[in-house]
């Protein structure tokens, strides 16, 4: 399941259902419906802040006229979510020590990152 992103606006803890956008060449604030994806030069906004933003002076803001509604979630996180949590679940088996490796502290080992990555999705070991 999708993770629900947040406002953009300092301490709004509410979810963000609209994305703004700014056309600095136009000199116009486009507040529309939430994109799918965060993006770095857009900003989310929740229902209250979508709608009561305003300006700089001598800009237009563009606002979409209808309702703001989260996204539902879509069946590719839900399977992705479904494999990062079977992948965790596995018992990891233990590597005999190479020449190299110090026994006593595995994850040192480049073979060994702490970490692992999975598509879009990390798996933290349960030591950290």
């Amino acid at each position: 399941m999708r993770s629900p992103r947040r406002c953009s606006r300092n301490a709004c803890p509410r979810q963000a259902v609209a994305t703004l956008t700014y056309v600095y060449n136009e000199s116009t604030a486009v507040v529309g419906p939430l994109a799918a994806f965060a993006e770095p030069h857009t900003y989310d906004l929740c229902e209250q802040h979508a709608r009561s933003l305003t300006a700089p002076r001598g800009w237009d803001v563009v606002r979409h006229e209808g309702e703001f509604e989260p996204p539902p979630p879509t069946t590719d996180d839900l399977v992705a979510l479904a494999e990062a949590v079977r992948e965790a679940a596995r018992p990891v088996a233990p590597r005999p020590p190479q020449d190299d490796q110090d026994p006593r502290h595995p994850q040192t080992h480049p073979q060994n990152p702490p970490t692992g990555r999975r598509g879009h999705l990390r798996v933290i070991p349960p030591n950290h």
